[in-house]
């Protein structure tokens, strides 16, 4: 089963934890000694090693079927070797239904017998609110007329798949003893709730009446609402083949009929249903991606994720105050700056060769041929400057770049918040005005920083001029010196962020998985994407503005503004020069872009905190929990001792909650921490 997000795309790429390394977790943990070797009780596996039923009043009997997993013995007691072998076990392709089939194999011979599958059955949550007849036609087909037949592991995986439905139908039969075809809408209610309760989100649980409008439920509806619930992936995939992978385009019903008629396994019924449930969650006569996630919860792999600090801030939305929203966006402008920071370093030395080359001009006494293209210029920076020359002006670069590309993040963000709807969509006339507005509100900081980092990277060029320093450049200049050009700028800034947020965005959605998961290398992918057209299109914006800003030396051409400047460039140079280093930009505003913006989104994921509001497209979407798996949260993120296979240990055994429906009772029963055991052992 797939576990995405932080670890590896599937199980099966789980490394194998060290057999030194496992032994010492494991003695760490083993609490009796026998004969000399060391064992873990059920409770140190599963309550101390796991982390699961830490309630003083936990139900014992679940404790003890779950440690039977690892139990191959069924001795009670989990040796080193049975422990090693329940990780290489995790690390499996099909880990989620060894982990099933382990829990029912109760004698440990490699099969599941009628009385194995009985005993845990009937210890489940679901069994003792809908009795399942362990008499009928269903299990004798399986376990033949004596019950006598033995079932391997891949007759189990069947049986497991086939049980849930055969129990739903069982449960109508018993609600509907005079054979009439119908139950009521409170029937009907109660069987979905008890019998697909690991299927439901609050959403549907909450108009499973609504949606029948008070009418008696027949057989058929049951059937195909049972079966859609089962189906959801497959109606996502449905979706993402009527609007050709997008996410966030709204269809019909008839839209979606049509895309299902190569996949017979959706009926019309089942559509008739699909949007009656998301009109009766968000009264829409038509639906996108996000009304499917709302009806379907996230598979339960998705909880697997490494988080350096996980903070909720607020309960909800609605709790939202005008401080919560401060301090968001100083979270996003402190993360901004970090990854601002990275992304101008990376590229650093690429920006000052384009710097060079737009100041190149024709006709000028110095420099007249100085650099033929980018690469030439390249190879004579290292040449007479040396490395380090590739790096001139990147404190100042450092010190402005941090606040630059911080604002622009936080106020793209913040104004994508304003429009963004509940569903999380924005028009696309939206996303160009938060990137403007965020283009625009940058030229504060921007303008300052790039008339003195252009003068310190130009100055380089005079092999016999004085070092210059970035104070000096700031004295001579001045406040208002500082902003000479920032027309200039803003005529290059606002449309590079206006064009280059909302590609972004549409690219990022493209690449995302079927999941609507980002992996790291899509979001660098993306990013550099989009500052292909951004950069190259402004680039007589940018050629302008330097011109402006870098000292005009001996024999070159003065500008005083704008329009000054792009009548004399065009007059003197013609309009290629207005394209002189678009190559430059595009190779160090792509690359710039794209390390910045992974950075700022994978800051946002390790250093996790809810303030209510939206968090960044691709990230990890989050599920309904069982008990087992809101400790799956806690284990994954603070337990350092969950290596190699254990790393998906918990949140597979949530799997098995949550995707088979087996819920074990949580509480009573329970043995009080420190009362002895049954288990004749010597201390160790």
């Amino acid at each position: 089963m797939p576990l995405s997000k932080s670890l590896p795309n599937t199980p099966s790429l789980l490394k194998r934890a060290g057999t030194d390394k496992l032994r010492e977790v494991f003695l760490k943990y083993a609490s009796l000694q026998k004969n000399g070797e060391h064992y873990m009780t059920s409770e140190d596996f599963v309550r101390k090693f796991l982390g699961l039923f830490t309630e003083s009043a936990f139900n014992d009997e679940s404790v003890r079927l779950l440690a039977g997993i690892a139990d191959t013995s069924k001795d009670g007691l989990i040796s080193f070797s049975e422990f090693q072998a329940f990780e290489g076990l995790l690390c499996k392709p099909d880990a989620l239904y060894r982990t099933a089939f382990q829990l029912f194999d109760r004698k440990g011979n490699g099969t599941v017998s009628f009385a194995d599958f009985a005993e845990v059955v009937q210890k489940t949550e679901l069994h003792s609110k809908i009795p399942f007849s362990l008499d009928g036609p269903f299990i004798k087909r399986y376990f033949g007329d004596k019950k006598q037949r033995l079932i391997n592991y891949a007759e189990f995986t069947q049986l497991l798949h086939d049980f849930h439905e055969e129990h739903a139908m069982e449960a109508f039969r018993t609600r509907d003893p005079a054979g009439t075809g119908f139950i009521s809408p409170l029937d009907f209610q109660d069987i979905i709730v008890k019998v697909k309760r690991h299927l439901l989100t609050p959403g549907v649980k909450d108009n499973l009446v609504s949606v029948t409008e008070g009418h008696k439920v027949s057989f058929p509806y049951f059937m195909a609402f049972t079966s859609l619930l089962n189906n959801m992936e497959l109606i996502k995939q449905v979706y993402l083949h009527a609007t050709e992978g997008s996410r966030t385009d709204m269809v019909t019903k008839d839209q979606i009929l049509q895309a299902a008629q190569t996949m017979s396994q959706i009926t019309p019924l089942e559509v008739d249903i699909l949007f009656d449930l998301a009109g009766a969650v968000h009264q829409a006569g038509r639906i996108d991606y996000s009304d499917l996630s709302n009806i379907a919860p996230e598979h339960y792999t998705k909880h697997i994720t490494p988080r350096l600090a996980d903070i909720k801030v607020v309960e909800s939305a609605a709790n939202r105050s005008a401080f919560i929203q401060i301090l968001e966006s100083s979270y996003r402008f402190t993360l901004g700056s970090f990854a601002g920071a990275v992304g101008a370093t990376v590229v650093y030395p690429i920006d000052l060769v384009k710097t060079r080359m737009q100041n190149q001009r024709a006709g000028s006494y110095i420099g007249e041929v100085a650099y033929r293209n980018s690469w030439d210029c390249f190879k004579k920076v290292i040449r007479h400057e040396g490395v380090l020359g590739l790096y001139r002006g990147l404190l100042p670069q450092l010190l402005g770049v941090a606040p630059e590309k911080a604002i622009k993040l936080t106020m793209n963000d913040l104004v994508r918040d304003k429009f963004t709807d509940k569903k999380g969509n924005i028009p696309t006339w939206a996303e160009v005005l938060a990137g403007g507005v965020a283009g625009g509100s940058q030229v504060v900081f921007t303008n300052p920083l790039e008339i003195v980092k252009i003068r310190l990277q130009v100055a380089g060029e005079i092999a016999s001029g004085s070092k210059i320093r970035a104070w000096s450049v700031v004295k001579e200049l001045g406040l208002f010196g500082l902003y000479k050009g920032a027309r200039a700028c803003l005529l290059r800034d606002v449309p590079f962020s206006a064009i280059y947020f909302p590609t972004y965005a549409h690219v990022k959605a493209m690449m995302a998985d079927k999941d609507g998961y980002n992996h790291p290398l899509t979001l660098l992918a993306a990013g550099a994407i989009a500052g292909v057209p951004a950069a190259s299109l402004v680039t007589p914006a940018d050629v302008i503005k330097t011109r402006l800003q870098v000292v005009a030396r001996s024999g070159q051409t003065t500008y005083t503004g704008v329009w000054d400047a792009t009548k004399k460039i065009m007059a003197e140079e013609g309009p290629r020069a207005f394209w002189k280093g678009t190559a430059a930009r595009v190779f160090r505003s792509s690359p710039q872009f794209g390390v910045t913006l992974v950075t700022y989104e994978l800051l946002q994921r390790l250093f996790y905190v809810d303030f209510g509001g939206s968090q960044p497209k691709g990230s990890e979407a989050h599920k309904i929990a069982s008990p087992i798996e809101t400790a799956a949260a806690k284990t994954t993120f603070e337990n350092l001792d969950h290596i190699g296979g254990y790393r998906a240990a918990v949140p597979l055994l949530a799997g098995v909650e949550s995707k088979f429906g087996l819920y074990l009772p949580r509480f009573g029963r329970g043995v009080a921490a420190g009362t002895p055991t049954t288990t004749t052992t010597t201390g160790s």
